[in-house]
């Protein structure tokens, strides 16, 4: 079950009509939407995110500034696009100039958004994709 019906009302609304639209036609490429930008209550960012998303033909990404956020935003955009048309796409635990490696399950889950994007995975392409920073 997804809540599909708020991300419908909030794409009419006047204020954000214009920027779904935007979207929609390929014209919007970035959007701020912490409180240095248009700024916006952080719980209506997912929904706001997934009405510029939903339509527009390409895949949003999301980049948030932890990967708690990142975690928290992807399983809010899930309940209102569904499990399919969200994905994670997660940050490295390493330090570049650290002598680690990538722990193996974050490189696998990287590598499946990538191939979902590609489209050589059994799950389509993702409508929104989020990051941490």
């Amino acid at each position: 079950m997804t809540l599909s019906g708020l991300v419908d009302l909030v794409a009419v609304d006047p204020t954000i009509a214009p920027s779904v639209d935007d979207a929609r036609r390929g014209l919007l490429r970035a959007l701020d939407l912490t409180a240095t930008g248009p700024a916006a209550a952080e719980a209506l960012r997912p929904v706001l995110v997934a009405a510029l998303a939903a339509g527009s033909g390409r895949p949003a990404l999301l980049i948030t500034s932890t990967y708690r956020e990142a975690e928290a935003t992807t399983a809010a955009l899930a309940s209102l696009l569904g499990d399919e048309r969200v994905a994670y796409y997660p940050a490295w635990e390493t330090l570049p100039h650290e002598r680690l490696s990538p722990r193996s399950d974050t490189v696998g889950r990287r590598l499946q958004v990538l191939r979902r994007l590609a489209g050589n995975d059994e799950l389509p392409a993702p409508d929104v994709i989020v990051a941490p920073v």
